[in-house]
């Protein structure tokens, strides 16, 4: 009896539930092994995990290959039940010499069972396979996006995530495709919210005004009216929701939804390398804005304006305006070391301190009153600053401390030569 570990993945993309899918590689897995006297006595099946990701980063097939280096391992080979689902593009070519290094066969249905690495048909096989994934993900993608495209340009329909502040969801009937309908799914749709779309009328009416997005903001948090994480805190656990800020004003500003058109392709996702010099560890996918040219405009009215097409434009026309710009600038990246990035907190507002360089020397700030409105709940000075040296120091004296060697399990206080070890010098650790 030769013990197996099986190796699957199923993602987002398949169209099937994981149970179904697990099901079906294990049992094209058992195919290929038990004539030879195998049986499967591990599983490492990722669910929800895209093939694009290098196995060693999904969190099953990671450990996988953490234990071919554990001869208590339990297993002696692996077996796939589908190439594609373990590979994509030339990850075999990285991951295959961690089973030949380690020396466990990997057996694969399409090449009738263990990989052998001096044979080059099938390196060729597995590669082939590699960009058949690739390609095959790169063809749903562009069905997906063509398909989402025409949907919004043509129907004007509501293509999902979270409702704009303003707006609320609505049943607009049954999925128009029949397996969807027969699965109980629906439409949904924008309506105005009573509650909020007189709000996002009263922005707009105030910024042609002439109030500025601060003064709007403070306004609105002195007339008690929450903010859109506060109003919708289901989505929105990770904001505070204390009071309006400059950037949620702006946000409504540039909704292009509030004229009563439903608009697509704002965002894009980009994949970018993690680590330019270490291509093997793959991509992660950062959202980024679109041109407005590249926007997908509904040619009709989706669902009930809440500002008129000309009061939109005044607005647009007014935000182009370089001073105004200057307030949605992206902030530029540093290459500049904090030691704690988005680790501190102010203990005021309890909102994330950035990273601020004066005098040649890191700081952490926060800066409440420029971005959100002032509220009778928090009384925050102009700006908070602490140096980042100031911090260093006593956590490095602490973290000596509880590393001292007397605070160690198994430490023997007659060991005269624990006491004599060197501690760290001041400010490092």
């Amino acid at each position: 009896m030769i013990p197996f570990a099986f190796w699957g993945r199923v993602s987002t993309e398949d169209n099937q539930d994981p149970t179904s899918s697990r099901n079906w590689q294990l049992s094209r897995s058992r195919a290929l092994i038990e004539p030879h006297g195998g049986v499967i006595v591990a599983e490492f099946f990722d669910i929800d995990k895209s093939r694009s990701i290098p196995p060693q980063r999904r969190p099953r097939a990671g450990v996988l290959l953490d234990e071919l280096s554990n001869p208590a391992r339990g297993f002696d080979a692996v077996v796939v039940g589908e190439p594609q689902r373990a590979f994509y593009g030339n990850q075999f070519g990285l991951t295959f010499p961690l089973f030949e290094h380690f020396d466990v066969p990997l057996w694969v249905p399409e090449v009738g069972g263990p990989v052998d690495p001096v044979n080059e048909a099938h390196e060729l096989i597995m590669s082939m396979f590699g960009g058949i994934s690739k390609g095959e993900r790169n063809r749903i993608k562009l069905r997906v996006r063509t398909s989402m495209a025409a949907l919004a340009q043509v129907e004007g329909r509501y293509l999902g995530g979270r409702p704009p502040y303003g707006y609320r969801l609505v049943d607009a009937g049954p999925h128009p495709n029949p397996a969807k309908a027969a699965d109980g799914k629906r439409l949904r749709r924008l309506e105005p919210d009573p509650l909020t779309g007189p709000v996002v009328q009263r922005i707009f009416a105030e910024f042609l005004g002439g109030r500025g997005l601060l003064a709007i903001a403070e306004g609105l948090t002195r007339d008690g009216i929450l903010c859109p994480s506060a109003y919708d805190r289901a989505r929105n656990r990770h904001r505070s929701g204390i009071a309006w800020s400059k950037a949620a004003v702006r946000a409504i500003l540039l909704n292009p939804r509030y004229t009563g058109r439903q608009v697509w392709n704002r965002q894009r996702k980009d994949e970018v390398l993690i680590d330019v010099n270490d291509v093997a560890l793959g991509h992660m996918t950062k959202l980024r804005w679109n041109d407005s040219d590249n926007w997908i405009w509904s040619q009709q009215a989706a669902h009930e304006a809440l500002v008129e097409d000309e009061t939109f434009a005044q607005v647009q026309a007014l935000l182009a305006v370089p001073g105004r710009a200057q307030e949605g600038r992206k902030p530029r990246r540093t290459s500049r070391p904090y030691v704690f990035r988005g680790l501190l907190f102010c203990g005021i507002c309890e909102r994330r301190m950035q990273g601020s360089w004066n005098n040649c020397k890191p700081h952490y700030r926060c800066v409440f009153p420029r971005e959100y409105a002032q509220t009778n709940q928090i009384d925050h000075p102009r700006s908070v600053y602490v140096r980042e040296e100031l911090i260093v120091q006593p956590l490095d004296e602490w973290l000596a401390t509880i590393f001292d060697p007397a605070h160690l399990p198994g430490h023997d206080p007659r060991d005269v030569r624990c006491s004599a070890r060197r501690r760290p010098p001041p400010g490092r650790t």
